[in-house]
């Protein structure tokens, strides 16, 4: 989708991205008000070095989460982000600052935060039900109980006929659902996803958008989502965290002025489209010297073979 919304004299102007309909600074008003979930203070993540030196992958970052909010976290390569979900789902530790849920410090992993990856991480040795009901069995739920859960989570992602199935008899889309299904399972306070859909086709990645707002809907939990993909973005969030890179800072952290619910229609209108072009320009920054590579610089020629026309 080209971002370019306003240099043809036809198109009208777009909207200020920060400017919302009254309904939906309202609903910014409520979420506000709702108790907050997740506290980021102070973080910072350095990283050592084999010639004794240190990098820094995210440097002094503070933001809050509500109850129930969904915020997308993006960013150019190299910002953290995948250093940020490791740490808030206690893979690693902090160099300084701290996590706090419901006011209590992380420490490692635990039940009140869910993770899903890019990658399938189900056990292909384990049926669809056997891997849903996995963490509450490791818990010491009883067997009856973690299998009558279960069911209602299958239900809820659409994937009730399937619980005998095995990884390997289902699609992309279909994996990612059970494994959405697994995390939510053992009732965690956040939901954390890192590029969940990033390794499916487009059709696919569309419907599993789909699917995770109709998910979200329906339960309580906080969601966390890490994405490259700018529409993604603004078609899940409420706020989107956006990450400049070296070190990862917060860049700007925008209150998405597209109204709920949202509709694969709304990605032609004009807060849509306000939105997407500040978080293009503040991704994809002109070049500041000539040292920086431009969209328009032009790429060294090598020809291979000689095709016999000039149709190129």
């Amino acid at each position: 989708m080209s971002t370019s919304h306003s240099t043809s004299p036809s198109t009208s102007p777009l909207p200020d991205y920060r400017a919302q309909s009254p309904s939906v600074a309202v609903r910014f008003a409520k979420l506000k008000e709702r108790p907050v979930v997740l506290t980021v203070e102070n973080l910072t993540r350095r990283f050592s070095k084999p010639d004794g030196t240190e990098t820094t992958a995210i440097e002094n970052l503070n933001f809050v989460t509500h109850r129930r909010e969904f915020v997308c976290i993006l960013g150019p390569s190299g910002c953290g982000k995948s250093t940020l979900i490791r740490l808030l789902a206690g893979l690693d530790t902090p160099t300084s600052g701290r996590l706090l849920l419901d006011g209590k410090e992380v420490h490692g992993p635990g039940p009140d935060r869910g993770m899903v990856f890019q990658g399938y991480t189900l056990f292909p040795w384990k049926t669809v039900m056997q891997n849903v009901m996995f963490g509450p069995l490791m818990r010491g739920t009883d067997y009856a109980e973690a299998r009558r859960d279960a069911l209602q989570w299958l239900g809820l992602v659409g994937l009730s006929k399937f619980a005998d199935a095995y990884p390997n008899q289902l699609s992309g889309g279909m994996k990612q659902r059970v494994a959405i299904a697994r995390a939510l399972a053992n009732n965690p306070r956040i939901l954390l996803m890192d590029e969940p859909f990033g390794a499916l086709d487009a059709q696919t990645r569309a419907q599993m958008q789909k699917h995770l707002l109709q998910i979200w809907k329906n339960v309580d939990v906080t969601i966390l989502f890490i994405t490259h993909d700018l529409d993604e973005a603004i078609y899940l969030a409420d706020r989107i965290l956006v990450l400049k890179a070296n070190p990862g800072r917060i860049n700007e952290l925008i209150e998405v002025p597209v109204p709920r619910p949202r509709d694969p229609s709304q990605f032609t209108s004009p807060e849509f489209l306000a939105t997407r072009a500040r978080l293009d320009a503040l991704i994809h920054p002109p070049a500041t010297s000539a040292t920086e590579p431009t969209s328009t610089e032009n790429l060294p020629i090598i020809r291979l073979t000689q095709a016999g026309d000039d149709v190129e």
